[in-house]
């Protein structure tokens, strides 16, 4: 298929963002997350803004009937922030359901329809115990063919990381070198479920075995750390537990306005200026495992709607729901050539002071995982970084005007592609 260029019917922007912590928390459901979201992106208005001006909601969520028992979840969020009776419309496009909401919205003030739209996220994965929280995910797969099969996801992406190693030459150390700097931007998110770099992870297990009289460890580095199958162990090879991104709960909201009242909000609005998305087959019927086409065919209909190249873009928050996840999406977006995604990696060209930073937040892999929130939450990112508010992890000495967030749905199903634009 032909791609066709699209363009926004008018100038879109976001004036606010705020998100929950990222984590498990007993004491919380699915309402007092995103009540805590949709308070911060209030507070981060920098001019004020009155919630009663919100026009219209979108809410992406994978499953909160089969995580909360609760169905029917949209007009809930909104009664719990005040903002019945505005038309609110729950979005699902499995670990892709925030990015599709934040897509929902921008098309809809594009178009003219609404001025003032609320984009969200929420997901309570932590009510149901590890193996049901597995099965509920499952079922964003291919239950004919893959689930059925005995397929998880950690299975399904071990077969994409299989064959990016057999095609490309793709090492162990390349995954592990990803969720090592992973980890090190998300000690510094202060809403990130994991605080902590490898190397503290580490050495936090050395002082509790010598406070225990335990034998000590001999890991000299990270790596030794993360090749200890006691502590890393495979959970389907080559994938292993600090591949994964966690189980999550949490919430993100951001506030979409129409570009001429955007400065109304703030001074530094943040604008939309490309949004992609497209459908790939299911993993089984894919012809080559090293490659998300819906990633390519979304990003070809953003870089077009935006007038950019991949070249361009100073910052990108991509779905890492796996370390082999991030190598993938930097080589799809166009960043790095096919093959090219590990080992810029490894020269740490995607590090928070590299050439080309991804996932300064901690991306999925450190900060969390909650699906229907990480969409939003990785715009929440790409807001802050652009107005200079990231804190200590701010990309440094860096003149920031372009960003990217990359949204994917199960293995690839679907994926939305937004880039944002600091004027």
């Amino acid at each position: 298929m032909q791609t066709k260029m699209r363009k926004l019917g008018r100038g879109v922007a976001l004036v606010g963002a705020g998100m929950s912590k990222f984590g498990a928390f007993q004491d919380k459901d699915s309402r007092d997350l995103f009540v805590e979201a949709f308070q911060e992106m209030l507070h981060s208005v920098d001019k004020g803004v009155d919630p009663n001006d919100i026009e219209a909601i979108y809410v992406g969520n994978f499953s909160s009937d089969l995580f909360e028992g609760q169905g029917h979840i949209g007009p809930i969020m909104s009664d719990w922030v005040g903002l019945i009776p505005r038309p609110v419309t729950r979005t699902e496009g499995a670990c892709a359901s925030g990015g599709l909401a934040l897509r929902g919205a921008v098309i809809a003030v594009a178009s003219g329809l609404y001025d003032i739209v609320l984009a969200s996220g929420v997901e309570k994965m932590t009510n149901l115990p590890t193996a049901e929280v597995t099965d509920t995910l499952a079922a964003a797969s291919d239950i004919l063919y893959e689930a059925s099969a005995g397929f998880t996801f950690p299975g399904l992406y071990a077969a994409i990381a299989t064959a990016h190693m057999a095609k490309y030459g793709t090492t162990i150390e390349h995954f592990q070198r990803v969720s090592i700097k992973n980890h090190e931007n998300g000690a510094l998110n202060p809403k990130g479920q994991f605080n902590s770099s490898i190397r503290q992870i580490m050495d936090s297990r050395m002082a509790r075995a010598k406070e225990r009289g335990l034998p000590l460890p001999t890991w000299q580095d990270e790596f030794d750390f993360l090749n200890d199958e006691a502590v890393n162990p495979t959970v389907a090879w080559p994938v292993k537990l600090f591949d994964c991104s966690p189980i999550t709960d949490g919430a993100a909201c951001v506030l979409v306005v129409a570009q001429e009242i955007a400065r109304d909000f703030t001074d530094t609005p943040i604008y939309i200026i490309g949004t992609g998305q497209a459908a790939d087959y299911a993993l089984h019927q894919r012809q080559d495992l090293t490659s998300i086409g819906a990633a390519r065919a979304a990003a070809q209909e953003a870089y077009a709607m935006a007038g950019v190249k991949a070249e361009d873009i100073h910052i990108a928050e991509v779905h890492d729901c796996f370390t082999i996840a991030e190598i993938v999406a930097t080589e799809d977006l166009g960043f790095f050539e096919p093959g090219e995604g590990a080992r810029a990696a490894a020269e740490g060209i995607t590090a928070r002071d590299g050439a080309k930073p991804i996932n300064t937040s901690g991306g999925l892999k450190s900060k969390g995982h909650p699906v229907g929130a990480s969409g939003i939450g990785q715009a929440v990112e790409i807001w802050q970084q652009l107005r200079g508010q990231a804190g200590p992890r701010q990309v440094p000495n860096r003149n920031l005007a372009l960003g990217l967030s990359h949204n994917v749905g199960a293995t690839g199903g679907t994926c939305a592609i937004h880039i944002y634009e600091r004027r």
